[in-house]
């Protein structure tokens, strides 16, 4: 694990295109390239990449989840991992290894919403203790088909002893 730097764009553009092939991680249709994700890395948040013998296998990054104040504290988080890694411990490794990052900058709360039936990713989220706190139906539309969300959280730091 290390923080993904701009020279990863393009292999985490591939990753994050193999999602989107999937139709199980994200409600985007249209393929990233490069330079979309070039843009990530303006926000000054965690944004980690995880690498087996030199390769970069799946990220994990936070981006704000509101711009309100007193939102500050919490960050929306994906989980991505290539197809070949898939199933091997990258993931979780990711979400422990985010919430890590997250927590050391003063974040209190990680939260996501995930596709309902995305098995995976809820799985690897429970594992790495988020909470899943609701179900907002029909979310949104994916291929013309009405999907649910699973919304997750994870308290961090000080959030998380109360």
């Amino acid at each position: 694990m290390r923080s993904a730097r701009p020279e990863d764009a393009p292999r985490i553009a591939e990753i994050y295109n193999q999602g989107i092939e999937d139709r199980v991680a994200t409600f985007e249709t249209q393929p990233r390239d490069p330079a979309d994700v070039a843009a990530w890395f303006d926000e000054e948040l965690p944004f980690i990449v995880a690498e087996r013998d030199g390769a970069v296998v799946g990220f994990a990054r936070v981006s704000p989840y509101s711009d309100r104040c007193v939102y500050e504290g919490v960050g929306d988080h994906g989980v991505y991992v290539a197809r070949e890694a898939r199933g091997s411990g990258v993931g979780r490794d990711l979400l422990d290894t985010l919430a890590f990052a997250a927590a050391s900058v003063r974040l209190y709360k990680l939260t996501a919403r995930i596709l309902a039936d995305n098995a995976a990713s809820l799985a690897v989220h429970r594992a790495a203790g988020f909470r899943e706190v609701g179900v907002q139906r029909r979310h949104g539309r994916l291929d013309g088909e009405w999907k649910d969300v699973v919304i997750v959280e994870l308290l961090l730091g000080e959030a998380a002893e109360g």
